[in-house]
């Protein structure tokens, strides 16, 4: 069974890196599941405005979110359980690394598209 993989702040955006890292877990083969309270489906799957309104378990959460909303999100990312979580340039700072592992959550600083082996600029 594959991976499900939380991509946060999934974009309808082709351009942004939310949108990009969904299509990049696609091609390899990832269930990817948008979180966005703005949008209803990304890349013709369906959005959800939280993790915790998915009904299975997921595997992964990756953000693509400002670290001031990313505060906001890894509360409900611990509550439902997921364990590996990966703050992306951009979406981590000093704040969200304390406030996760204040919820026993040990984030992965990196860029999660280059992780799985692809290039993010190349999608």
């Amino acid at each position: 069974m594959s991976k499900v993989v939380a991509v946060i702040g999934a974009s309808s955006n082709r351009r942004k890196f939310g949108n990009r890292a969904l299509r990049a877990y696609r091609q390899q083969g990832y269930t990817v599941v948008p979180i966005n309270p703005h949008e209803t489906e990304v890349e013709g799957v369906k959005a959800y405005r939280s993790v915790l309104e998915f009904p299975g378990p997921i595997d992964m959460a990756s953000f693509y979110v400002p670290p001031e909303v990313g505060e906001q999100v890894i509360a409900e990312v611990a509550q439902k359980g997921i364990p590996e979580v990966w703050l992306n340039p951009g979406a981590e700072s000093d704040e969200l690394i304390a406030r996760a592992k204040s919820l026993r959550i040990q984030p992965i600083v990196a860029c999660s598209i280059v992780a799985i082996g692809q290039n993010p600029y190349a999608l």
